[in-house]
């Protein structure tokens, strides 16, 4: 589970990225070159991670992208209008729900112990959803766009793990080409531009190798282990952002979502030992 749990930093860290670029830019052209960003590092470790190139590897991973781009639109946007440690838990959330119900349908039995695990990892992500002074900080729109954001992130997952076991970094690459493909249409039906503001390209690069590098570890991951446990270990995700929030945007944060990191510690150790 070190892979999921390196994934869930990494993550995290890449939406704390995603966030500034969408607060300098607008966000289909952060999400179109953040993207491509991801793509030259995938295409840069498909030496060292071979797989077959087969038609259900690229299929499963341009269904997952298509949903993965969708989420990853309305994420940005989400942070774009509401403050980052509201809106990256309330997506991780939805995120985590969906895969698990889908791993217990599929007949995932994890152990009492790791489903302990998965309890107490639910429980982080709530604690870390409150709002330091109370919800008077919760507007509609970035609400609803996190929960649409979070059942996209969460098809994701379970379409990337339907992907052959031995499509190796395949999945990835079909997932790229449909969501920037995805993006770049929704920038011109929009006619939005597509390049970031100036100061902006930095910011925007690291937050899609970020993502991408991400991405490669919750695929490893996935391919040896079951969606319900890496799905929650990858979650949790926003422990991260909300450290980087609160010391690099200086985001205060009340005492009950610090005590929803130390859970999601927690949740981590639990699932670790089983």
């Amino acid at each position: 589970m070190a892979l999921a749990t390196a994934c869930a930093v990494i993550f995290g860290t890449a939406d704390f990225f995603g966030g500034l670029a969408t607060r300098r830019s607008r966000v289909l052209a952060v999400v179109v070159c953040s993207q491509l960003g991801g793509m030259v590092l995938v295409l840069a470790l498909m030496p060292f991670l071979p797989g077959i190139a087969s038609s259900g590897a690229l299929l499963w991973g341009m269904a997952s992208g298509v949903a993965g781009g969708l989420g990853i639109v309305l994420f940005y946007r989400g942070l774009a209008m509401g403050k980052m440690s509201v809106v990256a838990p309330i997506t991780a959330t939805t995120a985590m729900a969906v895969p698990v119900l889908f791993g217990l349908l599929a007949g995932e039995r994890p152990s009492v112990l790791a489903l302990s695990g998965v309890a107490l990892g639910l429980l982080a992500v709530m604690l870390v959803s409150r709002e330091p002074g109370g919800s008077g900080g919760l507007t509609l729109g970035p609400v609803l766009n996190a929960l649409a954001s979070g059942a996209g992130f969460g098809g994701f997952f379970i379409l990337l793990k339907l992907a052959p076991a031995d499509a190796g970094l395949w999945p990835l690459v079909g997932a790229r080409i449909a969501s920037i493909a995805l993006a770049a249409a929704l920038a011109v039906a929009t006619r939005r531009s597509m390049r970031p503001a100036a100061g902006s390209w930095r910011v925007t690069i690291a937050a899609g190798v970020l993502d991408m590098a991400a991405n490669v570890l919750f695929l490893l991951a996935a391919q040896r282990g079951m969606l319900i446990l890496v799905t929650v270990l990858v979650s949790l995700y926003p422990a991260s952002t909300l450290l980087l929030a609160r010391y690099v945007l200086g985001e205060r944060l009340s005492s009950t979502q610090i005590a929803g990191v130390g859970c999601a510690l927690g949740a981590i150790a639990l699932i670790a030992a089983s």
